[in-house]
Order: C-alpha cells, then structure tokens, then sequence
C-alpha cells in the first residue's frame, strides 16, 4: 500500500505559491475524505516554517488560542500579539509565512467575520508580504460563500483554486501495487471508486469478497456508515438527499421516476440535484448525440462508485447482514457484483477510447439511447468515424450476438459529421472474459471491428485518463 498517489499538478502548483514573493492566497476544497489534508502535508514536506491548523467545532476564542498555540512553535513572537484574528495573521503575514487554515468553515461558523478579515489584508496590508495562505475546506457550500461565489468576500483573491476530486482509475490502483488482475481492479473500482479513504481500507491481501465483507456489510466495517456520515456533515436535511440516491440506484433514473418513486414535488427536484451535483455525487447523463439543456432523455446517475454500491446493496437492508454473517457477500452480493460491475466498466472502455484508437482525433466519448437501443461506448471523430462499442463483464466468452446487436443499433444511432459527409462506422467489443471463436474469426476477416480484453482497457488507462 502506498502512501500518496498522484496529485502531481496540485503540487507544483502549491509548490509555485510557497515559492512567490508576493502575498498569494490558495482555496483548496471538494467533499470529504477525498485526501485534501494529505495533499498539503505533502506540499510541506520541505517548508518546515509552515503553520498549519486544523479547526474544530469550537469557539472562536478556543480556535484563536488554539491557533497561535500550533503558530507559536515555529514563531514564537505570536504570542506577544493581542488575541485577534487580524493582529495574529498580520504578524504571520509580516514573517512572510505560509499558514494553513484546515476546516476554514469551522472557523467561519464561529466568526463570520474571518472572511473580511482576509479581503482586508489582501486589499490593504500585504504589499510587502511574501505570506500564503492556503484555506482548506470540505463544506462545498461554505467555501463558496467564503471565497468562491461572486459575492463572496475573498472573491478574486486567490491565486489558486483547488477543486479537489477522486484519483483516477490508473492512481487508485497504485494503492495496490499489482496485487490484483485486471479484472479484480475493475471489480475494486466499481465497489470502491478513487476516494484515498476508502482505497485505504482495502486489504491487497485479502480477497475482493473479503474487503466488502469486512469494511462494508459488518456492522463493525470501517465503511459501513460511510455515505451515511458524508450526507449528514455535508447537508442540512440529507432525508431527502438519501431518498433521491436510493431511487436512483434502485432505477430510477428520470427526473418523472425520481419525483414517483420518492414522493419529492418535481418542482422542487432541481435543488436536491443540484447539491449532489456539486458534491460529485450525482451526474445528469444524456445521450452523445444531445445537448444537456435540451434533451427529453436525460438520466441521473450514481457518479461515485462507492456510494453507488451502498444505496444498491447496504442502505435500508437492517440486520439482514448480520444475521448472514461471513456468507453474506456470497449469498446477497456475488451473484450480482459482475452486473452492478458492468456501468463502471463501461465507463472505464469510454475513458480508453482514445488510447485505444490513437489514429482517429475523437472529440466526445459517451454513451447513446433511444427507445429499446443503447449503445454502451460511443466516440465521435473530427473526421467521418464514428466509433461504438458494446460492453459485457460476464464470466463467459462474448458472443456474436453481440456484435449483431450492436450492428442492429447503431444503424438507428442520428449522426452526420460536420463535414456533411457519409460516416464510417468502427465496432469496438470490450469482454472480460475473451471471446468466441465466431466473433475471433469476424475480426480477423473485418477491418472495421476490434476485440479488447478487461486487460486492454487497464492498460490504455494506465496514467492517460480522468476519473470516470
């Protein structure tokens, strides 16, 4: 297991502020557990006159002396200085030092002043200052108000904005120093995603099975609560949050389904999705070949595979696992986790794509719907390609009906190049599990259709694609 992954650029960037000889203010946020602490201990590491200060839930009185108590190791001086927010942080700023304020709207709750106080500085005081101050926060909401928004106090001030989000693929399975196949790291991502927290509670030692059983089905897992505690710090009435991520993940998926099946005014939806959006939680999904604000065939999706896994297998299930013990992976999950699989694996063959097929410049990967037709990858070229494949992570060879199926459905699949050309069209199969000889021997004898293993797809996402 190791300890940090990725965040190469985040780095260089921090590093490029510590380094200035201006004032320079960094906002880094994005939802819990997502490793923002880790990340600016691992910028410090070879700065050790920082300051940094992790808030709690306490008094503005109790957080100031806290503060120049943490301050006051590495400059002494602070503690000659009034007890004053401002006082304090301008005598920091004089010493040209890097101060991290870590849970920055723990301490705005306390002090909705603390904001203004930086505006100020950063307006009048901090000509002659190399100073940085890095604010860190996991309340989306609160970092917006504070320094994100347009009416925000300490808007326009920053040097550097943070959006903090999930490893991607090829970074989260770093944590596991090949320890699994490709499959089983396709498995590990659809159940666990790319949030550090969860990747490191994984055991490389331990089967698939056994991580669930023992982080998420036991009542005693480390992950058990998980979404359940992220919603509730995160929002201020999750009931109706938590009733929108189980309909999705029970099927749901339309904005008509979700106001059925949870009982929400369909009015009154966009907000609630909305703030899952902006936590990164859920997607509003459309078929490639439409625009977002117009489609009538919008979807909503589970974006962050572990949630997506709980609000499908553990929320509302009571004691059931308990009652099953060391057998409920076997009994409830198993027999289902290759189908629940097969969406991350679809995304993961869309994020391959252009790896995949170098020779082609491909402009926009997703998917494609209409009526009883979907097409699982889709990517359309800058010149008269258009690429689709069909997916499946089945345990068995994949069959040549799948290629007629694909065939059959591209043929109702609406779109013409920009050129106002004929399009060509390329089939592309994704199987974990091989294929028959009958789809081989199609391949063979066809340049326009291509097999990839489970083990292509990993190789090509190896460091050249985003997070899903």
């Amino acid at each position: 297991m190791v300890d940090f992954v990725n965040r190469t650029e985040e780095l260089s960037r921090l590093h490029s502020l510590y380094e200035s000889e201006e004032a320079e203010l960094a906002v880094i946020f994005g939802r819990r557990r997502l490793g923002k602490t880790a990340l600016v201990k691992q910028s410090l590491e070879a700065y050790d006159d920082a300051v940094v200060y992790q808030a709690k839930q306490k008094t503005t009185d109790l957080q100031l002396q806290q503060f120049i108590d943490a301050a006051s190791d590495t400059y002494p001086g602070v503690k000659r200085i009034r007890e004053d927010w401002e006082d304090v942080l301008g005598y920091l700023a004089e010493e040209d030092a890097i101060i991290v304020l870590d849970e920055f709207p723990y301490l705005v709750e306390q002090d909705e002043s603390l904001p203004s106080v930086l505006q100020a500085m950063f307006d009048h005081e901090l000509d002659e200052s190399a100073a940085t101050f890095v604010l860190v926060g996991s309340s989306i909401s609160m970092m917006e108000e504070a320094a994100l928004l347009g009416n925000s106090p300490l808007y326009g001030r920053s040097s550097l904005k943070l959006d903090i989000r999930q490893l991607p693929f090829a970074a989260a399975m770093e944590f596991f120093d090949d320890a699994y196949t490709p499959a089983e790291q396709v498995l590990t991502w659809g159940v666990f995603g790319g949030v550090p927290y969860y990747l490191e509670e994984v055991s490389p030692g331990a089967s698939l099975g056994e991580n669930i059983q023992e982080t998420i089905l036991s009542r005693h897992g480390t992950l058990h609560d998980e979404p359940d505690y992220v919603l509730r710090m995160e929002l201020r009435e999750p009931t109706r949050y938590f009733s929108i991520l189980e309909a999705i993940a029970g099927g749901s998926t339309s904005r008509n389904e979700i106001a059925g099946t949870t009982g929400i005014a369909y009015n009154q939806l966009s907000k609630y999705l909305k703030r899952l959006s902006r936590l990164r939680l859920v997607d509003q999904h459309v078929p490639i070949t439409e625009q977002k604000e117009r489609s009538k065939r919008s979807q909503y999706r589970i974006r962050d595979p572990f949630f997506r896994f709980w609000f499908h297998f553990v929320y509302g299930t009571g004691e059931q696992y308990d009652e099953l013990g060391i057998d409920a992976y076997e009994t409830l999950i198993e027999p289902e986790l290759p189908d629940f699989v097969s969406r991350s694996f679809e995304d993961l063959s869309c994020s391959a794509l252009r790896t995949l097929y170098p020779d082609h410049t491909i402009t926009q990967t997703g998917q494609w719907w209409y009526d009883d037709h979907e097409i699982d990858v889709v990517g359309l070229t800058t010149a008269e390609t258009l690429i689709v494949g069909e997916c499946k992570f089945q345990q068995s060879p994949l069959g040549y009906d799948a290629l007629s199926k694909l065939e059959s459905h591209t043929a109702e699949l609406r779109w013409t190049p920009d050129s106002g050309g004929d399009r060509t069209e390329r089939y592309a199969l994704f199987s974990r599990s091989g294929f028959k000889s009958s789809v081989e021997e199609a391949a063979a004898e066809r340049d326009d259709l291509r097999l990839f293993t489970v083990g292509d797809v990993v190789t090509a996402l190896d460091g050249s694609e985003s997070a899903p």
